[in-house]
């Protein structure tokens, strides 16, 4: 707060899955080098809680590395030919703002393609793996997400976040690993990262998308929070790029985020969490995140940028779909209503998490990111926000 006294936490009313013990984590899909730099930067610190992650990954990712070099001899040429010739689409918002959801519905539009969970879990060698992986081994990953029991699985969209974290070209995704080592914060909207790293992070990004065009040439539908804070730089890559915003009460997101990246840390941590300061880094990362999108915005060419409120969202999704369409000029929505509305049927007993929010927390996040709740209209936010959705029927990200 503040006056420094210390802020109430939010209080978590929703129900918790179980994470297998031996399920994968994302770090089993990086190959033995980025696995060992990822150990060696982070000084070994591991919990010997978490020993058996690490017993379990050393191995996988050196058969990683094997199949890594069997896809480089097999398809490395034609990866490096390959053009991205359809601009792709950006699905942009913080987290637990409801991009798993716009990115659900709209990889339901067979014009459309997707990074696959299979092909960000590992993206140096899922052209000559996922053809076994996604089909056969669907019983090594649970059905659901920890942190809101969405459905998972290898053949499911997924942030192409994860999978530049795992190429080991520089992702914040990486902190999920140890999160109580103190970690660079750069590469959420890589303003501050040096020349040669920025270089590295382009010309990795623009080789997963290059992998993903070779197995399907249909225009790529992403979905990545942090590239809310990138927009500059995703435009120089990719000028006629459209970008799809989405907002969400602020005060809902923070208590979801902070429960998000619990849920990570403890699914994915190499590390027990302490979890020291890590209410100060939601509102860090999102002061971050919006301070870049705001200064950024303006450079979206007319016609390729499409805001939504998630709220509206969940109250008349296909016709805010409809009109996403529209405005994007993405082609004729009534070819996808079934597919989408079908969809929407099957989510309709889903129930969305929920919080309870003390008033010195609401005034402590509207006084910190009072710019957003602004520009957004959230200032006049009802009282009890956080439970905003409930019965909606539709999963949040």
């Amino acid at each position: 707060m503040a006056d420094g006294s210390p802020l109430p936490k939010p209080v978590d009313k929703s129900p918790r899955s179980k994470y297998p013990l031996l399920a994968p984590r994302f770090w089993h899909g990086m190959t033995l080098g980025n696995w060992l730099a990822l150990l060696a930067r982070n000084r070994f610190a591991i919990s010997w809680r978490r020993l058996h992650i690490v017993a379990g990954a050393t191995p996988t990712t050196a058969f990683n590395s094997v199949c890594a070099l069997a896809q480089r001899a097999i398809f490395g040429r034609r990866i490096a030919r390959t053009e991205i010739r359809q601009p792709p689409i950006f699905i942009i918002g913080h987290w637990r703002s409801g991009t798993t959801l716009l990115h659900e519905l709209l990889v339901l539009d067979p014009r459309f393609t997707f990074p696959t969970t299979y092909e960000c879990f590992a993206p140096n060698q899922s052209l000559v793996t996922s053809w076994f992986v996604e089909p056969y081994m669907k019983w090594l990953i649970p059905r659901q997400r920890p942190m809101d029991n969405m459905a998972a699985g290898w053949d499911r969209p997924q942030e192409d976040e994860f999978a530049l974290a795992n190429m080991g070209v520089g992702s914040p995704y990486t902190r999920l690993a140890f999160p109580n080592r103190p970690q660079n914060e750069e590469f959420l909207d890589l303003q501050d990262v040096s020349p040669p790293a920025l270089a590295r992070w382009k010309a990795g990004f623009t080789r997963f998308l290059r992998t993903i065009t070779v197995r399907s040439d249909r225009p790529i539908v992403l979905k990545s929070p942090p590239h809310t804070a990138r927009v500059k730089l995703l435009l120089e890559l990719f000028p006629e790029a459209r970008f799809i915003h989405i907002v969400r009460d602020p005060y809902v997101v923070y208590a979801s985020t902070v429960r998000l990246w619990k849920s990570l840390y403890d699914v994915q941590g190499l590390q027990l969490a302490t979890l020291d300061g890590l209410e100060e880094k939601v509102f860090r990362d999102f002061e971050r995140m919006y301070g870049a999108f705001f200064a950024q915005k303006e450079l979206i060419p007319p016609g390729h940028l499409c805001e939504v409120r998630y709220e509206e969202l969940v109250r008349d999704p296909l016709g805010q779909m409809e009109a996403i369409y529209d405005q994007l000029e993405l082609g004729d929505f009534a070819a996808v209503r079934p597919a989408m509305a079908n969809h929407l049927a099957g989510q309709k007993n889903y129930a969305t998490n929920r919080f309870e929010i003390a008033p010195p927390l609401r005034a402590e996040i509207a006084r910190r990111w009072a710019e957003f709740i602004c520009h957004y209209g959230y200032d006049g936010a009802p009282e009890q926000p956080a439970h905003a959705g409930l019965g909606s029927g539709l999963p949040l990200s």
